[in-house]
C-alpha cells in the first residue's frame, strides 16, 4: 500500500527551506513592525481628505496644498532621519520616532473630537507624518545592511508584504469604524498602534549598523545629490510616485463624491490594493529581480499609466476594482525595484543618507500627487477622462525617462541567477 503524503507537510517544508530560512531574523522582525505601523497609519490617513472636504468644507485644491506642505515637511525630516540613521544607528532612531508619533496622534484625536481649528489639526497631522517619515530611511537602510545584494529586490518585496497586510487591514477597519464612531477615534487607534510598534522594536530588533566614527553632520544629507546617476533616478521616481499618490485624496473624492460609491466601497478598493500586494508582491519581486533595473522600472511605470488611464471611463465599482488591480501591478513591480536600486547605488557607510534623499522624492511626489489631482478635480469636475489621462501621461513620460536612463546607467539585474538557483534547491 503506497505511503500517503501530507500536502500540508510539503508546504511547510517548502516554506522553511525556501522562504523562512532565506532571510535573517531581523528581516522578519522588520516585516512585522512594518505591518503594525502601516495598519495604524492607514486606518486614519485615507479618510482625512473626506473629513476636511465634507465636514470642514475645504475645497480639494486647498486640501491638496495642505498635503503638499506636509510632504515638504516630511521630506525634510526624512532626510534628517537618513543622517541620524548613519550617525546614531537604526534601532535608536526607530524607538524614538515611534514614541513621538504616539503623543502626536493622541493629541490629534483630541483636536478632532473637540472640533479644533483646522490649522491646528493640520499642524499636528503634519508633525505626526513627519515623525513617521523619519523612520523610513532607518528601516530601508537596515534591510540593505542585513540582506545580500543579490537578494535586495525580493527582500524589499517581502517587507512590502508586511506593509500591505497592514494597508489592507487599515482602510477596511477604518471604513467600518467610521460608520458608527466619530472620526477622532481613528487617530486614537493609530496612537495605540504606535505603542505596539515601539514594543516590537524594543523586543525583536537588534542594531544592524555600528554608528560611523566619521563626523556625520546635517550638511552631509545632500551628498547623495552629487551622484548624477542616482539624482536622475530619483527625479524619474518622483514622477511615478506622484501618480501612486492618487490612491489617497484624488481617488477618494472621485469615487465617493463624483461616482457615488460609498465610503466603505472606497475602503474596499484600498483593501483590494493591499490584498493583491500581499498575495503577489513576493513572487513578482523575485521575478522582477531578474530584469535589468531600467526594464523593470519601465514596466512598472506603464502599468501605472494604463491603470489610471482606464479610470477615466469607470462606470461602476467592478470597473474601478479592475483599474486598481492594474495600478497595483505597477506598484508591486516598481516599488521594490526602486528601493533595491538605491541600495545598490549607495555606499555602505552612506545608506541612510541615500535612503533619506530618495525619500525626499518619494514624500514630495506623494504630496504633489494630491495637489495635482485636487486641481484637476476642481478645474474639470465633469471630465473624468481628462483628469485621469493627464495623470497617466506623467507615468508614460517617466517610462520614456527610465529607458533613456537605462542606456546610460547600465545597471543590471539584482539577482545572480546561479547563486539564486542554488539557494532555492533543497
Amino acid at each position: 500500500m503506497p505511503l500517503m503524503v501530507n500536502p500540508y507537510s510539503r508546504a511547510t517544508q517548502y516554506l522553511r527551506g525556501n522562504v523562512l530560512n532565506r532571510f535573517p531574523r531581523g528581516i522578519w522582525a522588520l516585516m512585522v513592525i512594518q505591518l503594525v505601523a502601516s495598519a495604524g497609519f492607514s486606518i486614519c490617513l485615507p479618510f482625512l481628505p473626506l473629513y476636511l472636504h465634507q465636514e470642514r468644507g475645504l475645497v480639494m485644491t486647498l486640501v491638496g496644498v495642505l498635503f503638499l506642505i506636509g510632504g515638504i515637511c516630511s521630506s525634510t525630516t526624512q532626510m534628517v532621519g537618513g543622517v541620524l540613521a548613519d550617525r546614531l544607528g537604526r534601532r535608536r532612531l526607530l524607538l524614538g520616532t515611534s514614541i513621538i508619533r504616539m503623543f502626536l496622534y493622541s493629541g490629534l484625536a483630541v483636536l478632532i473630537a473637540t472640533s479644533a481649528p483646522v490649522w491646528s489639526i493640520i499642524t499636528i497631522y503634519i508633525a505626526g507624518q513627519s515623525a513617521g517619515m523619519m523612520m523610513r530611511p532607518a528601516m530601508t537602510a537596515m534591510v540593505a545592511d542585513l540582506s545580500p545584494e543579490n537578494q535586495l529586490t525580493e527582500t524589499y518585496g517581502l517587507l512590502r508584504v508586511g506593509q500591505n497586510i497592514g494597508w489592507a487591514m487599515g482602510p477596511a477597519v477604518g471604513g467600518y469604524l467610521i460608520t458608527f464612531l466619530p472620526y477622532a477615534w481613528l487617530f486614537g487607534v493609530t496612537a495605540l498602534s504606535s505603542i505596539l510598534t515601539f514594543s516590537l522594536i524594543f523586543l525583536l530588533l537588534r542594531e544592524s549598523y555600528v554608528a560611523t566614527t566619521d563626523r556625520v553632520d546635517f550638511r552631509s544629507m545632500f551628498t547623495a545629490a552629487t551622484d548624477r546617476t542616482f539624482l536622475a533616478f530619483s527625479g524619474l521616481c518622483l514622477l511615478v510616485f506622484m501618480t501612486m499618490g492618487q490612491l489617497g485624496s484624488t481617488l477618494s473624492i472621485f469615487t465617493v463624491d463624483r461616482m457615488g460609491l460609498s465610503t466603505a466601497q472606497y475602503g474596499m478598493l484600498l483593501t483590494a490594493n493591499g490584498i493583491i500586494v500581499v498575495l503577489f508582491q513576493y513572487p513578482v519581486a523575485r521575478w522582477a529581480g531578474r530584469l535589468t533595473r531600467a526594464r523593470g522600472m519601465i514596466l512598472g511605470s506603464l502599468f501605472f499609466g494604463i491603470g489610471w488611464l482606464s479610470m477615466g471611463w469607470v462606470q461602476n465599482f467592478g470597473w474601478a476594482l479592475a483599474s486598481i488591480a492594474i495600478v497595483t501591478a505597477g506598484e508591486i513591480t516598481f516599488t521594490p525595484l526602486s528601493l533595491s536600486t538605491v541600495g545598490q547605488l549607495a555606499p555602505s557607510d552612506r545608506r541612510g543618507r541615500y535612503m533619506g534623499f530618495f525619500g525626499l522624492s518619494q514624500s514630495l511626489s506623494m504630496s504633489l500627487g494630491p495637489l495635482f489631482g485636487g486641481v484637476l478635480l476642481d478645474t474639470f469636475p465633469r471630465e473624468p477622462w481628462f483628469i485621469w489621462s493627464t495623470i497617466s501621461a506623467v507615468a508614460f513620460i517617466a517610462a520614456v525617462g527610465f529607458y533613456l536612463w537605462g542606456t546610460r546607467a547600465r545597471i543590471g539585474p539584482s539577482v545572480d541567477y546561479h547563486l539564486t538557483d542554488s539557494q532555492d534547491k533543497p
